[in-house]
């Protein structure tokens, strides 16, 4: 078991003694840097991008965090195989691959679609990292997924080895950690830079880094509205998955905070033809920002949440005044699986 398994988190509040089992994964803090070209462009509150698109190399996007915690927690209960799942693209699935092999524990990943006949972007990563994947079709992992996890598990223990099961997106009550305790890094990057941010804009497609965002405000006192930009579902859908995520984290780990205190904000109708499916004005948005300022988003998450930030900056959801802060998740290698959308 690693050393840095004891690098847990401060007391809880609300439970005296308890600590959250947490390990040192993602390359932190994450700079939080001004686009100060595009803000000028607009004419409008400045932007910025908090970059945790740079949490690692090929460790990069907003998965880590999450993962600091969620694989302490399997490493505390004598864990030695991790099940996770997603789509064949996930870039949860593929942090979690690496970092199952950094941490020399297995990892099998259930991934929603055919196995195509070339690994590409984050499949290759997963299979360089050395998972084993099963492949399933749409309509069978949408309706027996639970089925399928709680399957594996239990093959597993025949084998006489433990496995936990870490669901989509790392998006569950342990998870919620990862972007609560960020909230503590953006109040030092805000006050670092002489900054008093009045809205925070995250891509949600799992729900877990919203939740974490939305309740770390309220924890560590940073007086901004978190939105998420669903790339997924609709918004009554992450509304309740939000909340859903929060209730559980606060029933777990009794915090003391106040969940009817916390807000939880969706901007609806970026989702175009579905999920990993991006329209012409998404890539033209990657390719602008990748010109203008040098930060490359992806099509499934990043590229949908900033161009819906734009739109609605335009629309004058977020007022005329106050910083504007968009978390960077990640991404990049959703971008090369899906290289002929671009129009150079």
């Amino acid at each position: 078991m690693p050393d840095t398994l004891n690098n847990a988190i401060p007391p809880v509040s609300g439970v005296t003694g308890t600590t959250v089992p947490r390990l040192k994964l993602a390359q932190l803090p994450t700079p939080l840097q001004p686009l100060d070209r595009l803000s000028s462009q607009l004419g409008g509150p400045r932007i910025w991008v908090k970059r945790d698109d740079l949490t690692g190399s090929v460790l990069s996007g907003n998965k880590v965090r999450k993962l600091e915690f969620n694989l302490a927690q399997a490493l505390a209960e004598g864990c030695d195989t991790i099940i996770s799942c997603g789509g064949i693209q996930s870039n949860h699935c593929r942090a979690t691959a690496l970092l199952c092999a950094q941490l020399g524990l297995k990892c099998h990943l259930v991934l929603r679609g055919s196995e195509p006949d070339v690994a590409d972007g984050n499949l290759l990563l997963d299979r360089l990292a050395g998972a084993e994947i099963s492949f399933y079709a749409a309509a069978k992992y949408q309706r027996e997924l639970e089925n399928i996890l709680h399957s594996l598990q239990a093959q597993y223990h025949q084998q006489a080895r433990k496995a936990f099961i870490i669901p989509t997106g790392a998006s569950d009550a342990i998870g919620v950690w990862g972007y609560v305790e960020a909230c503590a890094e953006l109040k030092q990057d805000f006050a670092e830079h002489d900054i008093s941010p009045r809205h925070i804009i995250c891509a949600t497609g799992s729900g877990g880094t919203q939740a974490g965002l939305s309740a770390g405000v309220l924890r560590h006192g940073v007086d901004a509205q978190v939105w998420g930009v669903n790339v997924c579902d609709d918004e009554a859908w992450f509304l309740n998955k939000v909340n859903c995520d929060l209730s559980d984290w606060e029933q777990r780990y009794q915090t003391g905070i106040n969940l009817d205190s916390i807000s939880v904000k969706v901007i609806d109708g970026y989702v175009g033809a579905g999920y990993a499916q991006a329209g012409p004005e998404i890539f033209n948005c990657m390719a602008d920002l990748a010109r203008l300022e040098g930060v490359v988003l992806d099509p499934v998450y990043t590229g949908k949440a900033f161009f819906g930030m734009l739109d609605q900056y335009n629309k004058g959801l977020f007022g005329d005044a106050g910083d504007i802060v968009f978390v960077h998740t990640g991404g990049v290698f959703g971008v090369f699986p899906q290289r002929e959308q671009f129009k150079f």
